[in-house]
C-alpha cells in the first residue's frame, strides 16, 4: 500500500512537472471601425461616383484567433507551434482573401527554438512583416496598403510550404532566412520563393532590410500570386505554364526609424518588379489603359514613406505619415504616380484596449485610384475618415 502510495506521489510530481514545461496560450484581435469614404465608385460603375460608409474589420490589425505554445525539451531547446485564423467581425466570415478554405491562413507553423535561433515550418509571413514594426504600418495598418504597403509585403503577405530560420539576438541584431516550396514534381524552380533579411535594433534606432523573390508555378508559395490576374483577361500571369519558374516579383524593403523622446521618426523605401506583366495592357484602349492601371499589374514599382508618432501622453498618441509611390506600367508612356496623406490621433484606454481614428487622402496620376480603405476610388482624389475601436486579449 505504501509502494503504491509512494508511486502515486512520484507520478503525480512528474505530471505536474511535465505540466509547468509546457504552455497553450489563447490570443486574439478585434478590431472594427466605420469608414467615410468620398467619391467611390458607384454600382455603375465607370466615372460614377459617390460617397460611401462602411463598417470594416482589421483596419489597423487584421481581427484574428490564435492559438500558440511551447514545451520545453530540456538543454535550452523547445518545441513551438502558432495557429492564427482571420475573421472579419463585421460580417463573421473567414478572412480567406487569397485562398479558399484557409481555417488557419494567417499563421499556421510548428519548429524548434533554442539558443540557435528558432526553425519554423508551415504558413508564414517573410521578415517584412516584422521589420514594418518601424513603418506606418505600425499606426495606421490597413488604412496604407494601398498606396502600396500590401504589394511591399510590409502588410503581411503569407508564404505556402514554407521553411523559415530566424537567428538568436545576437548584440541587437537578427537574421532570417525563408524558403518556399513549390512542390511541382520535375521543376524546383516552379513556383518557389525565398527570402533574406536582418534588423538591428539599438536603443532608439532601428534599422531593417527585407529582400524577397517568388517565381510562377501551378500553386506558387507567394500568396500573392495566387490571386493576381492580367487586366483585361481571366488569365493569371504568374499560373501560366509558359511562365513557369520564371521571376514574377523582386521584393526589396529598406527601412529606419528613430525614437526622439517623445516622437518616434520613420523613414522606409521599396522597390517590387514585376517582370511577368509586360502583357499587362495588350489589347486595350488608352481610355482604358488608365483605369486598369492598378498598382498590382505595374512592371516597377518604388515606395518612399516618411512618418512619425508623437507621445503627447502616456496614453495619447498624434500619429502622421506621407506615402509616395511611382509605378512603371508596360504599354505606358507615363509614369503612374500615387500620393497618400495620413493623420490620426491613438488613445490606449487601457493596455489591452484603444480608439483610433484616422484622415486619410489619396490621390493619383496617370494611373488608377486604389482609394484608401476599399479598392473603390475611380477619381484623381478620394478622402476617407475612420473611428474604430482596437481590443486585444
Amino acid at each position: 500500500m505504501k509502494k503504491s502510495l509512494l508511486a502515486l506521489a512520484v507520478l503525480g510530481a512528474f505530471a505536474g512537472a511535465a505540466q509547468a514545461q509546457s504552455s497553450v496560450t489563447i490570443y486574439g484581435i478585434i478590431d472594427t471601425g466605420v469608414t467615410y469614404q468620398s467619391k467611390a465608385v458607384t454600382a455603375a460603375g465607370g466615372t460614377n461616383t459617390g460617397s460611401k460608409f462602411t463598417v470594416n474589420s482589421g483596419v489597423i490589425q487584421g481581427s484574428r484567433l490564435g492559438f500558440k505554445g511551447v514545451e520545453d525539451l530540456g538543454g535550452g531547446l523547445s518545441a513551438v507551434f502558432t495557429l492564427e485564423a482571420g475573421f472579419k467581425n463585421d460580417t463573421g466570415a473567414l478572412d480567406d482573401s487569397k485562398v479558399s478554405n484557409d481555417l488557419f491562413r494567417r499563421k499556421s507553423v510548428v519548429g524548434l527554438s533554442g539558443g540557435f535561433g528558432t526553425v519554423l515550418a508551415g504558413r508564414q509571413t517573410d521578415y517584412a512583416d516584422t521589420i514594418s514594426a518601424y513603418t506606418a504600418v505600425n499606426d495606421f495598418g490597413g488604412v496604407t496598403q494601398n498606396s502600396g504597403s500590401a504589394l511591399n509585403r510590409l502588410q503581411g503577405t503569407r508564404t505556402q510550404n514554407s521553411v523559415s530560420y530566424t537567428t538568436a539576438n545576437l548584440s541587437g541584431f537578427t537574421g532570417n532566412l525563408i524558403y518556399g516550396f513549390g512542390e511541382q514534381a520535375g521543376s524546383v524552380s516552379s513556383g518557389q520563393a525565398f527570402g533574406l533579411a536582418g534588423k538591428y535594433d539599438n536603443g532608439p534606432l532601428g534599422l531593417g532590410i527585407n529582400y524577397y523573390q517568388a517565381k510562377a508555378g501551378s500553386t506558387p508559395s507567394d500568396t500573392s500570386l495566387l490571386a493576381a490576374g492580367t487586366a483585361g483577361t481571366s488569365t493569371n500571369t504568374y499560373t501560366d505554364t509558359a511562365t513557369y519558374g520564371s521571376s514574377a516579383a523582386k521584393v526589396l524593403n529598406v527601412v529606419a526609424s528613430y525614437q526622439f523622446g517623445p516622437a518616434r521618426v520613420y523613414g522606409n523605401w521599396s522597390r517590387v518588379k514585376q517582370d511577368l506583366n509586360t502583357q499587362a495592357f495588350t489589347g486595350l484602349t488608352t481610355a482604358n489603359n488608365l483605369l486598369n492601371a492598378t498598382l498590382g499589374l505595374s512592371k516597377k514599382a518604388d515606395m518612399f514613406e516618411l512618418g512619425t508618432a508623437y507621445s503627447l501622453t502616456p496614453s495619447l498618441k498624434l500619429l502622421a505619415a506621407v506615402d509616395y509611390t511611382t509605378a512603371t506600367f508596360d504599354g505606358l508612356s507615363s509614369k503612374g504616380k500615387l500620393t497618400q496623406f495620413n493623420l490620426g490621433t491613438d488613445y490606449w484606454l487601457s493596455k489591452r484596449t484603444d480608439l483610433y481614428a484616422f484622415l486619410s487622402n489619396i490621390r493619383a496620376k496617370d494611373m488608377k485610384n486604389p482609394g484608401t480603405v476599399d479598392t473603390t476610388g475611380n477619381d484623381a482624389s478620394q478622402t476617407a475618415v475612420t473611428v474604430g475601436i482596437r481590443h486585444k486579449f
